[in-house]
């Protein structure tokens, strides 16, 4: 047995260790243990972890069905949830091959990734319209494009393709392609789609946009480029210079990533109309909370007051609208919506 091959057995041996799946136990739990089905998975934690154990070591292991629902907030998207042993056993994957993939994501690529997310692609988009504007005393205009139904078409082969110039290991490719097919598209299996909700779909989301990164930095030499899962925003001191790189990037995501860009949501648009990007309106001075952000976040509050839903959805909601809105210019907002939300829970209390 070669050195490479050893490497190759004793990470799908560390995927399935004990000491593995306990730490993505842990990560697939946190903030979320009021869940039925991790109350129930942590009745018998050590069997349920000793199962998966045996289970991924003799390769018997097969994902439960997906639990599908719609969510409207904050637009229409169908979320297919999966079990929450299923979960664990995709953050036990992602424990050993995220290294792998993430030391060659390039830096603007912001969603999914430690340090990064919202934020990171509020703040590279403000340095990159300062620097194209120069100071905003010169034009400067972007390229706000979005992939057409990007989940649903991503296309199992060229990801798998992709996945094994890194991973060579037939045991992890084989769970891979077990966590790929265990959604419900039709009623069966097709070879396109991830299903949203999946922590690996988050991730495979990257691996597989990674392509167009490298073509986007690396073919066009484009300079100001922000990635965030299937939104991208190049900006440019020229519309002419942005409509060509737009027809580059639609034949190239045609071609080799089997994609398309979104006709109603790719646009070019000048910076100092500001745009909307990661839940903001972002303007060369301020940013603003998206009015559907604040509208969903009433009707939430509304929701509880009425006497449905629980007080700590409507708390997690809250903790979750907080951190992220806190990133605008809105204290007074922020501020009045907390009145909002204290009335709400008294409301509620008084009416249980």
């Amino acid at each position: 047995m070669t050195l490479v091959e050893v490497i190759i057995m004793e990470n799908y041996e560390y995927l399935y260790s004990m000491g593995n799946l306990i730490l993505a136990w842990r990560n697939a739990r946190k903030e979320k243990t009021l869940n039925e089905d991790i109350i129930e998975f942590e009745n018998n934690l050590e069997r349920n972890i000793l199962d998966l154990h045996y289970e991924l070591k003799n390769r018997t292991y097969s994902p439960k069905p997906l639990t599908t629902f719609v969510l409207r907030d904050p637009k229409t998207r169908v979320i297919s949830k999966s079990h929450f042993r299923d979960r664990v056993v995709h953050h036990a994957l992602i424990l050993v091959i995220r290294k792998d993939f993430e030391k060659t994501f390039i830096y603007d690529s912001c969603a999914n990734q430690i340090d990064k997310g919202n934020l990171f692609a509020v703040k590279r988009f403000i340095k990159f319209s300062r620097k194209v504007s120069k100071n905003f005393t010169c034009p400067c205009f972007f390229l706000k494009a979005d992939i057409k139904h990007y989940f649903q078409e991503v296309n199992h082969e060229i990801l798998i393709n992709i996945i094994k110039r890194k991973i060579n290991d037939e045991n992890i490719i084989w769970l891979i392609q077990q966590i790929l097919n265990n959604h419900c598209a039709g009623g069966g299996e097709r070879p396109e789609g991830m299903p949203l909700g999946n922590y690996t779909s988050q991730f495979f989301a990257n691996v597989y946009l990674n392509e167009l990164d490298y073509f986007v930095k690396n073919v066009l030499k484009v300079k100001c480029y922000i990635r965030y899962v299937d939104d991208f925003v190049i900006l440019c001191d020229s519309q002419k210079q942005l409509e060509k790189w737009k027809i580059k990037i639609d034949v190239f995501l045609g071609n080799k990533l089997k994609l398309e860009l979104h006709p109603q949501k790719s646009k070019i648009l000048s910076a100092y109309r500001g745009i909307d990007f990661v839940g903001f309106r972002i303007f060369t001075d301020h940013i603003l909370l998206r009015k559907r952000n604040l509208r969903n976040m009433k009707r939430k509050i509304e929701y509880c007051k009425n006497g449905f839903g629980s007080l700590n959805f409507l708390l997690e909601s809250y903790q979750g609208w907080q951190a992220y809105s806190r990133w605008a210019n809105s204290h007074k907002l922020r501020e009045k919506v907390k009145g909002e939300i204290i009335n709400a829970i008294w409301q509620k209390i008084s009416f249980e």
